[in-house]
């Protein structure tokens, strides 16, 4: 197939390519570089069958030639950059939707979209399965984030139900692994980089809040056994196994082994309580399901960010 994939130089974009490619697709990759980077790119680029067009697709995108599929994947997505970039955001989950829905719906291509864990806001439900309708302050900090997102579907399956597009919805939970940004503000890359220069990790609350995390291999995995089901309706697409922040905080403690020690610091205005996936669809209807557990990740994840540290590469970048 060939494919179209927003956000490739971002982090959980370039990792798609990469499998898409090793796949036999061609992949038109498309970012306009706020949060994605060159670097990740380099690589793909050196690959046949990878072409890339640094573009802004909350403007219309223009593709020569047939389309397979349209994986659209751009939008800041941590809380530092979606609260530096609002509006950009909130464009990008809007127009920016709309406009590669537009080029699916030209092509006759298959569209899937990367939702996420967010559009369930602070949720009540817990864990959260598709069809819980979230929890979510539109006119909180975090909302041009999550109502983007929530947005986002509600054009999806409006194309999809009105025009007859052949669509999917991911709802990704938080994912880490290699080329992630140091900087990001992501709470992984945080503790890491953190412990890695030997600073305090900055931990808000005390702790207690939970999320789940996924290895970007097996994040990718179901994100491509969903492009290639027949599921119109959203699925989780995120590991079960839930841990606290003080836990994952330990954790990485123990396996980079430093002088480093917990900092606290007051919660940001609707952080969520608790973010724990229900898998049983994907589970169900891809054969999917996590192989990487959180210790094993963390032992491929560290070196990658150790290796930006010693080269000066590397800051932690928490909430003010």
């Amino acid at each position: 197939m060939r494919i179209v994939l927003t956000g490739a130089a971002g982090f959980l974009g370039s990792h798609l390519a990469a499998r898409l490619l090793q796949e036999g697709h061609e992949v038109v990759g498309v970012d306009n570089l706020i949060t994605g980077s060159q670097t990740n790119l380099a690589w793909l680029q050196e690959k046949d069958g990878f072409s890339f067009r640094e573009h802004d697709v909350s403007t219309p995108l223009f593709v020569d030639g047939a389309v397979d599929g349209v994986l659209h994947f751009a939008s800041p997505a941590s809380p530092v950059d979606y609260l530096e970039y609002p509006i950009q955001t909130l464009k990008v989950g809007s127009l920016g939707t709309h406009n590669m829905l537009g080029l699916a719906k030209e092509k006759e291509a298959r569209f899937l979209l990367a939702s996420t864990s967010e559009v369930y806001g602070d949720p009540e439900i817990h864990p959260q399965t598709e069809d819980y309708w979230g929890n979510v302050n539109p006119v909180g900090p975090r909302g041009v984030y999550d109502e983007a997102k929530r947005f986002a579907e509600a054009m999806t399956m409006a194309y999809h139900r009105h025009h007859g597009l052949d669509t999917r919805i991911a709802r990704i939970f938080n994912t880490y692994g290699p080329r992630m940004r140091p900087a990001d503000g992501r709470v992984v890359s945080n503790f890491v980089v953190q412990a890695l220069r030997g600073e305090p990790l900055t931990v808000y609350g005390d702790g207690s809040q939970t999320r789940s995390f996924c290895y970007v291999t097996d994040e990718v995995d179901g994100l491509y056994r969903l492009f290639l089901s027949d599921e119109v309706e959203p699925v989780n697409v995120g590991n079960p196994t839930e841990y606290t922040i003080r836990e994952l905080a330990q954790e990485i403690l123990r396996q980079v082994d430093g002088p480093s020690t917990l900092e606290f610091r007051s919660l940001p205005e609707d952080d969520p309580k608790v973010r724990q996936p229900d898998i049983t669809r994907a589970r169900e209807l891809l054969g999917w399901e996590p192989r990487i557990d959180l210790v094993e990740g963390l032992q491929q994840t560290i070196p990658y960010f150790r290796g930006l540290v010693e080269a000066g590469q590397a800051e932690a970048r928490p909430l003010e």
